[in-house]
């Protein structure tokens, strides 16, 4: 009876009991970077069969998450996560409270409270390097995905050190940006990107306009169920811990030319360029010339590394030192992330427009 009250007594979240029993055994994993994915990548591979992630790092979350910010990503293999309420133990334990996904830019699907599916996009196709919500007033600082099944090929996660992209972006384009910012223009309706409801997650377009003036982005209604909005962000942000300048953008991600080409063709082949999903500018709404695209492009391919998803894997990433991407894939796949510790971050209003 007296361990049965015990147990009532364990701190809960929704129906996930939590159970703090730090394991303080030095030999429990094996901690070291993998360089065969990049200097930014550190892997703790467990070394004792049937230990609870949620348990270890317990007593392990300070030093890991000063590596966090040493390195930029951190993959735990070999672990014990048993079902979602696992790993949301886990994600408020290494990182905080959950966040809301809100002013979305691709489809997800919520399965547990702040755990939603990666992208869902169809298995054929590719998603550029991107850092979480760079485009937004406010992003995740941490990012922390789950993978509940490998896909029997491809369907990997490549990583980009945004320490790396940002020296590889020559000094002349950085300060280009530093200096105008990137405009964002992106529409919403039934036949074209994402539902504005969807979007905002609401049906109530007046929150949808307060939010939006909140978030310094201009609003224009167009019909019963079509909206366009334009805002205009930095380019360039500081990181919160370690005050370095970071390339923290969605300029190449939103841009038209970054589509796979079958994609890109038929959207220019159907609409005009204002009508587009989404897309990107300068931010005195000029146009990116083709050949910076192409350069920040290869930056972020060339700062990259890959490694293949296991079942179990669990990999944290600080999103502002770190972007991630997606392969194509067959088979059944299915990544759940988690989003954590909002950034407040400074951004640029429209008036820069006319400086």
């Amino acid at each position: 009876m007296a361990d049965k009250q015990k147990q009532d007594e364990s701190p809960r979240f929704g129906d996930c009991l939590i159970r703090r029993r730090p394991v303080q055994v030095t030999d429990v994993a094996d901690i070291r970077p993998d360089t065969s994915v990049g200097p930014f990548f550190l892997k703790v591979n467990a070394q004792v069969s049937n230990v609870a992630l949620t348990s270890w790092i317990v007593g392990q979350k300070k030093s890991l998450k000063s590596q966090l910010t040493k390195y930029g990503a951190i993959l735990f293999r070999g672990f014990s996560v048993r079902d979602m309420c696992a790993f949301s133990t886990f994600v408020r334990e290494m990182c905080g409270e959950p966040l809301d996904y809100h002013e979305r830019s691709s489809p997800r699907s919520m399965i547990h409270a702040g755990i939603y599916t990666s992208t869902d996009y169809p298995a054929d196709q590719t998603i550029y390097f991107h850092n979480e919500n760079s485009y937004q007033h406010s992003w995740p600082q941490q990012v922390t995905l789950y993978c509940v099944e490998a896909a029997r090929a491809g369907g990997e996660t490549p990583l980009s050190d945004i320490r790396e992209v940002t020296r590889n972006i020559s000094p002349a384009i950085l300060r280009r940006f530093r200096e105008k910012g990137v405009l964002y223009q992106r529409n919403y309706g039934p036949l074209l990107g994402l539902p504005w409801e969807t979007a905002f997650q609401t049906a109530d377009r007046e929150e949808v306009n307060r939010y939006c003036r909140h978030a310094g982005m201009e609003v224009e209604w167009l019909g019963a169920d079509r909206l366009r909005t334009r805002q205009v962000r930095r380019a360039l942000v500081r990181h919160t811990e370690t005050d370095e300048e970071l390339w923290f953008n969605h300029a190449a991600f939103f841009h038209v030319s970054t589509l796979p080409p079958t994609i890109r063709e038929a959207l220019l082949g159907a609409l005009r360029e204002e009508d587009l999903p989404s897309n990107s500018y300068y931010g005195d709404g000029t146009p990116i010339e083709d050949a910076v695209l192409r350069h920040i492009r290869t930056a972020y391919e060339e700062a990259s590394g890959m490694f293949t998803w296991q079942a179990g894997d669990v990999l944290v990433l600080d999103n502002m030192l770190v972007a991630h991407a997606r392969k194509a894939y067959e088979g059944n796949r299915k990544i759940v992330v988690s989003m954590t510790n909002a950034v407040r971050g400074y951004w640029c209003e429209l008036q820069l427009t006319s400086e």
